[in-house]
C-alpha cells in the first residue's frame, strides 16, 4: 500500500500558516525556519511510516524538496518537479526524468511560447523559471489576470495553467501528479493507493487513488472513497490518523 502526499499546506505548514505551538521545525531556508510540523504529525508519521511506504509527490525542485527534514529518515521514493524527476534513495532516476520529457516533447514549444508571454507581461514580478525544461513557473502581482492572458493565447490540448496565491504555473499536459501515481504504481507493482493534497494541482492524484483525503473545500468528481478533512483539524492528522485506519 502506498501513501501519496503533497507536502505544502498537507504534510507540512509554513511559518505563516499558525498550527499552534507545539510544533517542530523541518525546513531551514538561509537560517531561518520556514516549514513546520505538529509534533502529533510526527508522532503518526513514523507509525504509518511502518505501515506503508510513504512517497512524497510535490511541485517543489530537486533542491526545495531537500530542505526539508521531517526528523523521520529519507523516504525511498519521492516525486518532485510536479512528479517530472523521481528520487531513489535520495538520488535522481535518470531513466525517469527521460520518460517525462519524452511524454512532454509535443508540448514543449508551447511552453516556450509561454516564457515569451510572461518576458512581456508587465504585473510578472519574479524571475520566469522553466523548471528542467518540465513546467514554467513565476510570481505575478495579478495572478488571475496574468493567467487569463496565458490560457487566450496557449494551446489548451498542450499545456494548462494553474495559479496558486501569486504564483503562475503553465504545465504540459503530461505532466500531472495523477500521471506520475500511476508511473509509481506501474513502477512499485503496487496498486492501492491513498492520496492526500489540498490543491488544485493535487486534483489528478487524488482522482487517480483509491482513497482520497482533502479539504472539504476542494471539489471534483471521484468515484472511489473520499475523507474530508473538517475545519478543525489539520491535513497532516487527518491523512495520517485515516492511513493507519486503513
Amino acid at each position: 500500500m502506498i501513501l501519496t502526499t503533497d507536502l505544502d499546506n498537507t504534510l507540512i505548514f509554513s511559518y505563516k500558516r499558525d498550527i499552534g505551538s507545539v510544533k517542530r521545525c523541518v525546513e531551514l531556508y538561509n537560517g531561518r525556519e520556514i516549514s513546520f510540523i505538529t509534533n502529533k504529525t510526527y508522532e503518526l508519521l513514523k507509525k504509518v511510516k511502518n505501515k506503508m511506504l510513504i512517497v512524497p509527490v510535490t511541485t517543489r525542485t530537486v533542491e526545495q524538496y531537500k530542505r526539508i527534514d521531517l526528523g523521520i529518515g529519507d523516504f525511498p521514493y519521492a516525486l518532485v518537479c510536479n512528479g517530472g524527476v523521481m528520487l531513489r534513495n535520495g538520488e535522481e532516476d535518470i531513466q525517469w526524468y527521460k520518460e517525462s520529457t519524452d511524454r512532454i516533447a509535443d508540448s514543449i514549444p508551447e511552453l516556450k511560447k509561454a516564457v515569451r508571454l510572461l518576458e512581456k507581461d508587465l504585473d510578472v514580478c519574479f524571475e520566469i523559471r522553466f523548471i528542467r525544461e518540465l513546467f514554467v513557473f513565476t510570481k505575478s502581482n495579478t495572478p488571475a489576470q496574468t493567467a487569463q492572458r496565458l490560457r487566450e493565447q496557449l494551446d489548451p490540448d498542450k499545456a494548462e495553467v494553474f495559479t496558486n496565491g501569486m504564483k503562475v504555473y503553465a504545465v504540459p499536459n503530461g505532466l500531472n501528479k495523477g500521471t506520475a501515481v500511476q508511473r509509481l504504481k506501474a513502477f512499485l507493482g503496487e496498486n492501492m493507493v491513498i492520496a492526500a493534497g489540498d490543491s488544485e494541482f493535487d486534483i489528478p492524484m487524488l482522482k487517480s487513488s483509491d482513497h482520497a483525503v482533502c479539504p472539504s473545500g476542494l471539489e471534483f468528481s471521484y468515484n472511489g472513497k473520499i475523507t474530508f478533512c473538517g475545519n478543525d483539524e489539520l491535513l497532516s492528522e487527518c491523512m495520517l490518523n485515516t492511513a493507519l485506519l486503513t
